[in-house]
């Protein structure tokens, strides 16, 4: 009974400290970017600026949103200890007029928050309709 012990807990500090010397995301400005109010009509953008805080490099294998309108797209070749890279997100307000909050889900080498599989950054605001022209008389 006692080798079981010895044994979950050294199995249990291995992972430890394979999680804390591992690659790790550090948001400059967090997981979550709000747009506020904005305009229907243009694709707005987002970069979610991030440095590998870890000791191994950082590869990011995949990133997808839980919606077409909002479309990631990042850095595909590792980012080494210490280094920064960003994942840009594009959000497209044509025909959303409403408020708006998506998730996007990143699939790395380092695991997401809390032991998740993947990392999960957020956008969100509110798509207001644009100003109508005023018709001209003549």
């Amino acid at each position: 009974m006692k080798q079981l012990f010895v044994t979950i807990m050294l199995a249990f500090t291995a992972f430890v400290v394979n999680a804390q010397n591992g690659p790790q995301f550090k948001f400059k400005n967090g997981e979550l970017h709000d747009f506020g109010t904005i305009k229907e009509g243009p694709t707005v953008k987002y970069d979610f600026e991030f440095t590998n805080t870890g000791k191994e490099p950082l590869i990011i294998y995949d990133a997808t949103a839980d919606c077409g309108c909002t479309k990631p797209s990042w850095p595909k070749q590792p980012i080494l200890p210490g280094q920064a890279g960003k994942i840009t997100v594009e959000y497209n307000t044509v025909g959303r007029v409403a408020p708006f909050s998506k998730y996007i889900y990143i699939k790395s080498n380092a695991g997401g928050q809390g032991g998740k599989e993947r990392y999960e950054l957020r956008i969100k605001g509110t798509v207001v309709a644009a100003k109508e022209p005023e018709p001209t008389k003549g």
